[in-house]
C-alpha cells in the first residue's frame, strides 16, 4: 500500500511542478483579456458554442445528418476560446492542490462540485434517448447512434469546461 501512495505523491508532484511550468510560460499571454468583463465574454461564447453543439445533436437525431457539418466550425469557435478561458484564468479550475492555497482550493472544489452535478444530470438525456431510441426502432437506424454520441459528447465538453467557466465569470478582476 505504500508504495501506491508513493506512485500516486509522484504523480501530483509531477502534475504540479508541470502545472507551474506551464502557467509561468502563459503567465503574461492575453492580457487584455484577464479582466471579469473579458472573461464573462468568453464563457458566453461557449455556453453559445455549447447550444449549437446540442442544437446539431437533435437535429442530428431528427435525421438531419447534414447538420453534423455544422459541427466543425462549432469545433474550431470552441478550441479558441476554451485555451483563451483557461490561459486567462490561469487553469484554476483543473489546478493541483498544491499550487492552489485555500481560499482558491475552496473555491475549485466547489465549482468541480456543480461541474459534476451538471455533468450528472445533463448526461441522463442522451441515456434515455439512446435508451429509449434503441427500444423503439429496429436496431437499424444510425442516427440514434450517431446523435446520442453527439449528445454526449456535447454533456462531457459542458461538465469539463464547467468549473473554469464558473471561476472565469465570478472571480473578481486581477489585482494591477
Amino acid at each position: 500500500m505504500s508504495n501506491a501512495i508513493s506512485v500516486l505523491d509522484r504523480y501530483q508532484h509531477y502534475r504540479a511542478r508541470r502545472f507551474l511550468k506551464h502557467e509561468q510560460t502563459y503567465a503574461n499571454s492575453l492580457p487584455s483579456w484577464r479582466t471579469q468583463r473579458r472573461r464573462r465574454i468568453l464563457v458566453v461564447g461557449l455556453a453559445l458554442t455549447f447550444a449549437v453543439m446540442a442544437v446539431i445533436s437533435v437535429l442530428c437525431a431528427f435525421g438531419f445528418r447534414i447538420a453534423a457539418l455544422a459541427w466543425i466550425p462549432a469545433t474550431l469557435i470552441f478550441l479558441p476560446l476554451w485555451v483563451a478561458l483557461q490561459i486567462v484564468s490561469g487553469r484554476q479550475g483543473d489546478a493541483p492542490n498544491a499550487t492552489l492555497d485555500e481560499f482558491e482550493l475552496a473555491q475549485r472544489n466547489n465549482a468541480r462540485s456543480i461541474g459534476l452535478a451538471i455533468t450528472q444530470n445533463l448526461m441522463l438525456l442522451p441515456i434515455f434517448y439512446l435508451i429509449i431510441g434503441s427500444v423503439s426502432t429496429d436496431f437499424g437506424d444510425g442516427n440514434i447512434a450517431y446523435a446520442g454520441g453527439l449528445m454526449t459528447l456535447t454533456v462531457l465538453l459542458i461538465g469539463g469546461c464547467t468549473p473554469a467557466m464558473i471561476l472565469g465569470w465570478t472571480r473578481p478582476d486581477p489585482d494591477a
